[in-house]
């Protein structure tokens, strides 16, 4: 596959990873209003119910949607940032985008995931990690697919580890010198 392919359908499949990231943020915003459960594939806290904790302290649960409506903004806000990295970018084949692109959804990813492994409540996987986990896929194979045109030399380009060589550039890949 080209470079320019390879970016162009990385990128593209990267902003698809974030576009459904954007998705279950707004899905998770809207939850946090109109829902009898706690959040996405979340419906009671070890069969407390969100009713059973207003009615206990009516503080609990706006507490909890405020974190939510937290929560769902700063998804939307790194899909968004991660979308428009790759999409503007990654495409074009800077490597600061492609690295920030890909540092900043793992970091995310590492900080939330592994308190859902802990059992300390239940939840229903497919709805509530199943489309992160789906996102995640689409924007890895992305991430993977632009990194191969990444690393594939631009024509006209010199390695930056050439070397002169009896007057002529070894690792040049044509094109005028720089």
């Amino acid at each position: 596959m080209a470079r320019e392919q390879s970016l162009r359908n990385g990128a593209a499949l990267m902003v698809l990873g974030a576009l459904i990231f954007f998705v279950y943020a707004v899905v998770f915003f809207f939850r946090a209003f109109a829902s009898g459960g706690f959040e996405v594939g979340v419906e009671t806290l070890n069969g407390v119910t969100p009713q059973q904790l207003d009615g206990l302290n009516p503080a609990i649960m706006g507490y909890i949607t405020h974190l939510h409506l937290a929560i769902a903004g700063f998804i939307a806000a790194t899909a968004v940032a991660v979308g428009g990295l790759a999409w503007y970018g990654v495409r074009s084949g800077l490597w600061w985008a492609w690295i920030t692109g890909v540092i900043v959804p793992v970091l995310g990813l590492a900080v939330a995931l592994p308190l859902h492994y802990m059992g300390r409540f239940n939840y229903d996987w497919v709805s509530h990690l199943g489309p992160i986990y789906l996102g995640t896929i689409i924007y890895v194979v992305g991430a993977v697919v632009a990194l191969i045109g990444l690393s594939q030399a631009t024509p006209g380009t010199v390695n930056p580890r050439a070397r002169r060589r009896d007057g002529q550039l070894v690792g040049y890949s044509g094109g005028a010198p720089a």
